[in-house]
């Protein structure tokens, strides 16, 4: 149990990528903040150009709904809805447009069967069951001094991890979408592309900074449980 609390490798592998990850958040949050005061030539709301993206991709019968919430736009492939904030949903500026349609792309993706989002979409069960007992099973398994419930905590905690790395393809592939699609159908201008770009690409590294924290933890339960053996 000692060898988890005083792991050097919080230190000098976790910590940092911790820090990366609270700095991807800061910048998400300081770029949205940023390009929400620059309206859209247009004058299309987060709402209405999610469904001219729709539109102009051919995909039919998505909702698009109010959420509540701060940044807390996404897409439900359960419910084939795009739920998007009140910072985006009502709002004409070249942020809340950027993040309604990189929602939008997500709905894309799932009405053309994209494969990393189907896989994804198929192992969420188990990465759910496994980021809650994950490290409660590698905790009880140093206690205990049971090389069997450490070894589960781990393989539960590497599905997790895997389940973040293939987010990373669908979120990018989300975002190239998005901007495609703004600039093809001229809901932004091409002088406006550039501010979007900036607020998608940041949104990009939060779940870079997720998945860096996740997988500095699992090598390090990995190096833990080795010293243990």
């Amino acid at each position: 149990m000692l060898y988890y609390a005083f792991d050097p490798l919080y230190l000098y592998l976790v910590l940092p990528t911790m820090l990366f990850a609270m700095w991807a958040q800061f910048l998400i949050k300081q770029r949205f903040k940023k390009y929400s005061k620059q309206r859209t030539m247009r004058g299309l709301t987060g709402a209405a150009a999610a469904y001219e993206v729709l539109r102009q991709a051919g995909v039919n019968g998505v909702r698009i709904e109010r959420v509540s919430g701060e940044l807390s736009d996404h897409f439900d492939p359960k419910h084939n809805v795009i739920r998007l904030s009140d910072s985006v949903h009502d709002v004409a500026s070249v942020a809340a447009v950027g993040v309604a349609a990189h929602e939008a792309g997500h709905a894309i993706q799932y009405a053309a069967s994209y494969v990393p989002m189907k896989i994804r979409a198929g192992i969420i069960p188990v990465t759910n069951f496994g980021s809650m007992l994950a490290i409660p099973l590698v905790l009880a398994g140093l206690f205990f001094e049971m090389t069997g419930l450490i070894n589960l905590g781990i393989l539960l905690f590497g599905v997790v991890v895997l389940f973040q790395l293939l987010t990373l393809p669908v979120e990018f592939n989300a975002s190239r979408r998005a901007i495609n699609l703004l600039r093809d159908t001229g809901v932004l201008a091409k002088e406006e592309i550039p501010a979007s770009r900036k607020v998608l690409s940041a949104a990009a590294l939060t779940y870079v900074g997720a998945l860096a924290v996740s997988l500095a933890q699992l090598i390090r339960l990995m190096a833990i449980a080795n010293r243990r053996r």
